[in-house]
């Protein structure tokens, strides 16, 4: 996705806690601010339970209160977009992105910052001087914000801003979705999480200026409630969810609702200080309310690994389906899929039909640092895969692999989305993005390309691709 041009950039809004402030590093500098903005698409608490996070409150005890960090950064590059033959005009743009980032601790971060495109050719008649798509709806002016976050890594706490690889607590509903797969539309979601004794709940909504996508899961602690508090929370676990899409976005889609029911028991747990083994079983049934016949079951396996260099989460799943309904419905595809799905069907997600069938999902989650995951999320290696083979000949996968290299100074990701493999129709995204730090690290050439999808006014998206080029300047370093 063109307007994304920080996979791994920016910002360090963490300080490190203990006796005194160390200076930050140039290298956690960049990697944390890329985990900020898609802290809402990974926001275990995995590293404060090992102990391998350290936290505010050891900052204060060590009577250290964390600092307000900031940073300015101004990116400026050249885009074309490139529509496939006879489809739409070439256009090209000149694309400034200032940004501007504000953090005190954990419990508090500000960024803000949107790409202006700047027409230089190409557009048609009429094109204006900036790129109208950007701009023309409510929802766009969600970009602007690109991560509001109060309460952090606690219990209690809000998110805002870009959604990219969200699941939804037990995701059988809402897994690795992203609310701006569609190039031309940039919404700001938001996500808020409250405790209340045995009960936590996580709520959310895809856009915070439109009726979008909007929904919420309740998890049940059982030992909590039977027993009291537990020394070790969420052994077991009882969780209710809910997810509806109001259809009132883009005016080519009905609503949808869709309910899970879920179980999980924690069977291994293995762990010292830094490290630990956990292993749970899952199950559930979901189905779509108001519909009869169309449900689903699934059981699967779950591994969590953590170390002092490496984190690991791996999951393993059978799902049914029956009339229609599918685990995963608001996936990473979603957002097109609502306009219209992929495959041999040419009509929105919420009117297709989907076979009934059996398939097995599996998705591996994997962070790796040759010096430590500590609270500046550094990683000289990120890896995200899921897939899905259904009974029935359809695959999908979707991915993405991050790497830091030279001493941190070059960094590469590339993405990749691959829908209904094995069927006509096969809807297939992918980008890459490299940035390349010199003179000292506060200059810096990035450069990014792939394809896309623009969605249409008959709702069929139109293919293209983009590349883009460009320089930039913080005081990151």
């Amino acid at each position: 996705m063109f307007m994304r041009w920080s996979w791994v950039a920016l910002l360090l809004l963490v300080p490190r806690a203990g006796g005194a402030q160390e200076a930050v590093t140039p290298e956690d500098f960049d990697s944390t601010v890329h985990r900020l903005e898609e802290a809402i698409s990974d926001k275990s608490t995995s590293e404060d339970e090992a102990g391998g996070t350290p936290s505010e409150e050891e900052a204060a005890t060590s009577g250290s209160a964390p600092a307000w960090t900031n940073l300015l950064r101004m990116d400026a590059a050249t885009l074309t977009l490139l529509p496939r033959q006879g489809e739409g005009p070439e256009e090209g743009f000149v694309q400034l992105e200032p940004m501007v980032a504000l953090g005190k601790g954990e419990a508090l971060r500000l960024i803000l910052g949107a790409p202006v495109r700047l027409r230089l050719w190409g557009g048609g008649d009429g094109a204006g001087a900036v790129r109208k798509e950007d701009w023309d709806t409510l929802s766009d002016w969600g970009q602007v914000v690109r991560l509001f976050m109060v309460g952090g890594d606690t219990p209690d706490s809000v998110w805002l801003g870009m959604m990219e690889g969200y699941s939804l607590l037990s995701g059988h509903l809402v897994r690795r979705y992203g609310n701006r797969i569609n190039p031309d539309a940039h919404p700001a979601g938001v996500i808020a999480t409250v405790t209340l004794g045995p009960a936590y709940a996580e709520l959310f909504a895809s856009d915070v200026l439109s009726a979008r996508l909007t929904g919420a899961e309740v998890a049940l602690d059982v030992q909590h409630v039977l027993f009291g508090r537990p020394s070790v929370p969420g052994r077991y676990t009882l969780a209710l969810s809910a997810v509806h899409d109001w259809g009132q976005v883009g005016g080519t889609s009905r609503s949808l609702t869709l309910a899970h029911l879920d179980a999980t028991a924690v069977v291994l747990r293995r762990g010292r200080k830094g490290q630990r083994v956990e292993a749970h079983l899952l199950g559930g049934w979901g189905g779509r309310p108001g519909m009869g016949g169309a449900w689903g079951a699934v059981v699967g396996v779950g591994v969590d690994a953590l170390t002092p260099t490496v984190d690991l989460r791996a999951r393993l799943e059978g799902r049914l389906q029956r009339g229609g309904f599918r685990q995963g419905t608001f996936g990473p595809d979603y957002e097109l899929a609502r306009l219209q799905v992929a495959g041999p069907a040419t009509v929105p997600l919420a009117e297709a039909s989907f076979p009934e069938g059996y398939s097995a999902y599996g998705e591996v989650i994997l962070s790796w640092d040759a010096v430590r995951l500590s609270g500046m999320r550094q990683r000289h290696l990120f890896l995200s895969l899921g897939v899905e083979a259904f009974s029935w000949g359809r695959v999908d996968v979707d991915g993405r692999v991050e790497t830091q290299l030279f001493h941190r100074d070059f960094s590469l990701g590339v993405s990749g989305l691959a829908a209904a493999m094995g069927l006509p129709g096969a809807r297939y995204l992918v980008s890459g993005e490299a940035r390349w730090r010199f003179l000292g690290g506060n200059l810096y050439a990035l450069g990014q390309g792939g394809r896309l999808l623009f969605p249409t006014p008959e709702g069929t998206p139109r293919p293209g691709t983009f590349a883009a080029v460009g320089l930039g300047v913080d005081n990151a370093r």
